[in-house]
């Protein structure tokens, strides 16, 4: 991995990786544990792969273990994430005691033992219950800025356990005795979601998936989700395509042993009304190669979603020299320089109008393609990442 990391030199700030060996040197044979729900799938297991061995290269005893639970244990976190991003959710007795049950056999599978242990979102959150020394964070990625109410509360009792909380923005955060640190997700260059492609390699994906090559094409890469707002995307694409010939591409994650996604899929299909030129991408949750194809033959990004934790998919468009659509939801306004890099708009009305204005204006995508990725190169690609790692490692476990 110390082969990689000189890599990144080609591609992060002037600087940085020097900045990191000696920040590194403050924490030689400290021992950083990351603990979160999945393996594969979802953006913070995706950097999640990059960042430990990352670590372990700067000196860093660095491990990432993940829970196993069941389909009840799922079901039971998906109302908690719910809940906490503000959507109205009962948990019952029962519901909460199959939580604490599976946690508390995860407990004692995994080795807890570490310096500094980060607990990412809500499934291994209980975790905290059966704490072997070291300090605990926990890593919130939801917007629980406005959680429902009783969720909160009984969620909350874990948090209180934690030595510190970290959020992707300030207005995530709740009001919490414990201290609190704010740290943005990243991307990483290096991997083959990121990596250039070849023309070829752009049609393959194209092709393989039936998209015309040559028309303009809106993208919105996003699970099926109704936070997610594919259903609002598809109407600003309507209003658009009165005034310019497009299409749409909405790819999302699978929906398989998931019935909140295949409604979702299913009201989405529905409100597609057979269009040919929409095109609903069921991806795998490793389908790495094909998002970096999609999201290089874009011509608009679009990140519409009514609720979101930070959506790092806007800084892997950018990063990408696209333009970008977003609301206001969460992260997206954090990363969008608005009429720099892309637009934050706040209705359906608005996302359409500036879709008409970006394919009216090519000169303008240009030049806030270019914008974006020299933006998201300045503070949202894995180095910046590591470094605040290794700064709170540091400042939570100075002996």
């Amino acid at each position: 991995m110390i082969g990689e990391l000189e890599q990144y030199r080609e591609v992060a700030p002037k600087g940085t990786i020097d900045f990191l060996y000696r920040l590194s040197e403050l924490v030689q044979g400290k021992r950083f544990l990351q603990i979160n729900a999945v393996r594969y799938g979802g953006g913070m297991a995706e950097i999640l792969r990059r960042l430990v061995p990352a670590m372990k290269a700067l000196g860093v005893e660095s491990r990432w273990e993940v829970i196993a639970g069941t389909q009840e244990f799922s079901d039971v976190t998906r109302r908690i994430a719910d809940g906490l991003q503000g959507r109205p959710e009962i948990i019952t007795d029962e519901q909460y005691q199959t939580y604490l049950n599976v946690t508390a056999r995860n407990a004692k599978a995994l080795d807890l033992d570490a310096d500094l242990v980060f607990v990412h979102d809500p499934e291994p959150a209980a975790l905290i219950d059966h704490r072997k020394g070291g300090k605990w964070v926990w890593r919130c990625h939801l917007d629980a800025g406005r959680p429902h109410r009783s969720i909160w509360s009984l969620f909350r009792r874990h948090v209180l356990k934690y030595d510190a909380a970290v959020f992707s923005l300030s207005g995530f955060a709740q009001r919490l005795p414990i201290p609190k640190f704010l740290l943005y997700p990243s991307i990483d260059p290096l991997t083959e979601k990121h990596r250039e492609l070849s023309r070829a390699e752009i049609g393959d994906v194209l092709d393989r998936f039936n998209i015309a090559r040559g028309m303009p094409m809106l993208l919105q890469v996003a699970r099926f989700d109704r936070f997610k707002d594919q259903i609002g995307t598809i109407r600003a694409y309507r209003m658009a395509k009165k005034y310019h010939r497009c299409q749409l591409v909405l790819a999302g994650s699978g929906v398989l042993h998931d019935p909140v996604g295949e409604s979702v899929l299913a009201e989405v299909q529905e409100a597609a009304e057979n269009d040919p030129d929409i095109h609903i991408l069921q991806l795998p949750p490793e389908a790495d190669r094909e998002i970096n194809a999609l999201q290089r033959a874009a011509t608009v990004v679009m990140q519409k979603a009514l609720k979101e934790g930070f959506g790092v998919a806007v800084s892997e468009a950018m990063w990408k020299g696209k333009p970008v659509i977003g609301g206001t939801a969460g992260g997206v306004s954090a990363q969008i320089v608005d009429g720099a890099t892309g637009f934050i708009v706040h209705s359906v009305e608005g996302a359409a109008f500036r879709i008409r204005y970006l394919l009216s204006n090519p000169g303008v995508m240009t030049r806030m393609g270019a914008m974006g990725k020299e933006h998201v190169r300045r503070n949202f690609l894995i180095t910046r990442h590591l470094g605040d790692y290794l700064t709170m490692l540091k400042l939570l476990c100075p002996e």
